[in-house]
């Protein structure tokens, strides 16, 4: 299993087990008080369990965030540069243009 499908897979199973939890004390005939509490019990018994997994899936989310965040400022850069270098040689062209026509005009 690669990196990736592994990773999906871990976040999809702390993901349900998370909805379970939730679930779970959200309709057990308890009065709100203690359903709260049960329930911030289950979360901080879930993160104590998985905590380094929690770690690894943050780190590589920020890791995937910072590429992904390279690629579209790289891609922004190109398009940026591609812009700018069309401007510059429709520019060159109308100078050229206006050179020509300004050397036609004084031709006797």
């Amino acid at each position: 299993m690669s990196k990736n499908k592994a990773f999906m897979f871990s976040m999809g199973v702390i993901a349900g087990v998370v909805g379970g939890i939730v679930a779970g004390v959200l309709f057990a005939p308890k009065p709100g008080e203690e359903s709260r509490k049960d329930l911030k019990d289950a979360a901080c018994d879930l993160y104590e369990k998985h905590a380094p997994q929690i770690t690894e899936a943050k780190k590589q989310a920020m890791e995937s965030i910072d590429l992904m965040k390279y690629k579209l400022e790289r891609q922004f850069r190109k398009l940026n540069n591609s812009v700018k270098s069309k401007k510059m040689q429709k520019a060159k062209e109308l100078e050229d243009s206006e050179n020509n026509s300004s050397d036609n005009e004084f031709d006797y």
